[in-house]
């Protein structure tokens, strides 16, 4: 690893004095974001090419949940830029009118410290689809006629609570249909194999041409443009605004469409695509093509490890700290349990989400996150055990004139230990399975090939992910047992 970074180096080094590379771009380190879907990440991956090829080093921030999330950490400078789109923006983030025009836009992002740069080219607006058959069997020609139907309705998350989305659209064509949500990869192999019969699309998604989708007429005009634009924080160096500007009104609906198709249907990995798109347009250099499957599974499991390790270790001491203190005073220890009960009643990636403003994106306020879901199975197991030590031999500790220094380490914490460690053990394997949706905010793991699977509908790079994060829980399960086996005398251990 070292080796490789030196030659990097070597080469920037080299490329700086024979002027391939700016002196003032070298070293400068540039953060690029994307959303969780397949044309986030792909415009994402072309703007840190064309910018490693302007001299920059590039930290990749994909996979960020959602607008919201995505728009949150640009502004509160953890990604220095991310792809939007003019309708999102004016709709999800500014809460102007739909029809706002791009000068209007750009002059209210200036207010908040933010640039658009000009539009690459395409219009990813929303459109309802349906099967193709599907769409003619029952004379669906329009969302209009959707009204009346029984058809079941499923639209990605965003879409299903943005005004410019479902809601908008059921009260501008009057539709009384049941909805519900789901993840947008997944809407199209449901739509293909007839779970459901409607869905959200993005007009440039290569699965309207793949699996015969109908996009069905916006008779009365109810969806905006949705122009892909680089927004970028106007601190950034103007070198990055000359790479990102070389992009604008290259990518057209059908160029972007066969891109995002390569990715999903060729399984082609969006670096390789990236890069021969902007190679064949004379904007970088040609890359060797090719997975990296073991590596990145590697350095993914390397960093989950990180994550659930910090987490755990730090809500261990915390929570033993914790019960040992509160668990003579019956209703102070009720009340400390409730409030770590709490926080295990608020969902994960909205926890996640929370962090945001406080901590950032990456691995410390994922950590952060993960801490505070595992206080509870080590706490109220510590607090259980402690509070049900048999009175009889905490009668004979008194008699012996044990203080309650004494007692604590030789009566309540040996014969808590068993409780403990299974309050720990538990603790462990929530962690693994949590820090999976840590990918959300940038703190990569082994959710990141989960993300990205799903954004994908791909199976096997949900796999890449959810197999190891399965591994590592049924080792965690057994590393317990060991120590368990190691620590605790014959008539303590649990029985299996």
């Amino acid at each position: 690893m070292k080796a490789g970074r030196l030659r990097g180096f070597s080469a920037r080094v080299l490329a700086t004095l024979l002027g391939l590379v700016p002196v003032a771009v070298f070293g400068q380190t540039v953060a690029v974001g994307s959303k969780n879907f397949n044309e986030s990440y792909l415009l994402a991956e072309m703007s840190a090419q064309l910018l490693e090829q302007a001299g920059f080093e590039v930290r990749r921030r994909f996979g960020l949940g959602g607008t919201l999330i995505c728009y949150g950490a640009l502004n509160a400078g953890e990604i220095d830029l991310y792809v939007e789109y003019t309708g999102t923006l004016s709709q999800a983030i500014l809460d102007m009118p739909v029809d706002t025009e791009l000068p209007a836009l750009r002059d209210a992002v200036a207010g908040r410290g933010l640039l658009l740069l000009p539009p690459l080219g395409f219009d990813n607006t929303y459109a309802m689809a349906m099967k193709r058959s599907r769409a003619e069997a029952l004379g669906i020609e329009s969302i209009g006629d959707l009204r009346g139907s029984d058809l079941r309705v499923v639209v990605s998350h965003e879409f299903h609570k943005r005004s410019d989305g479902w809601p908008g659209v059921a009260a501008a064509y009057d539709l009384d249909l049941a909805v519900t949500g789901i993840e947008h990869g997944l809407a199209y192999q449901a739509l293909n194999d007839g779970s459901i019969d409607v869905t959200d699309a993005y007009s440039t998604d290569g699965e309207v041409i793949r699996y015969d989708l109908r996009l069905l007429e916006d008779d009365r005009d109810f969806f905006p443009e949705y122009l892909a634009v680089p927004m970028v924080r106007s601190d950034v160096p103007r070198g990055v605004i000359v790479a990102l500007e070389q992009l604008g009104g290259r990518l057209d609906d059908d160029t972007m469409q066969a891109l995002n198709s390569a990715v999903v249907f060729d399984k082609r990995s969006f670096a390789d695509v990236a890069n021969e798109f902007l190679a064949a347009e004379g904007l970088v250099t040609a890359r060797a093509q090719g997975g990296v499957l073991w590596s990145s599974l590697l350095s993914n499991t390397l960093q989950h490890l990180k994550l659930t390790g910090a987490a755990l270790g730090a809500s261990v001491i915390v929570a033993l700290m914790l019960a040992l203190a509160v668990f003579r005073h019956r209703l102070l220890a009720r009340g400390v349990i409730y409030f770590c009960g709490l926080l295990q009643t608020i969902p994960s990636i909205a926890l996640l989400a929370l962090m945001i403003p406080l901590f950032g994106i990456g691995l410390f306020p994922a950590i952060v996150a993960l801490f505070l879901y595992s206080l509870l199975p080590t706490l109220r197991n510590t607090v259980s055990a402690l509070t049900t030590v048999d009175p009889t031999l905490l009668r004979v500790a008194e008699a012996m004139g044990m203080t309650n220094a004494e007692q604590l380490r030789h009566v309540y914490v040996p014969l808590s230990l068993p409780s403990m460690l299974a309050g720990i053990r538990t603790a462990a394997v929530i962690s693994i399975g949590t820090a999976t949706l840590a990918a959300f905010i940038g703190a990569g793991g082994l959710g990141d090939p989960i993300v990205t699977g799903l954004a994908l509908n791909d199976t096997g790079l949900i796999l890449q992910g959810a197999v190891p994060a399965a591994l590592l829980a049924i080792v965690t399960e057994l590393l317990f047992e060991f120590i368990e086996r190691l620590v605790l005398p014959g008539h303590l251990r649990p029985q299996t």
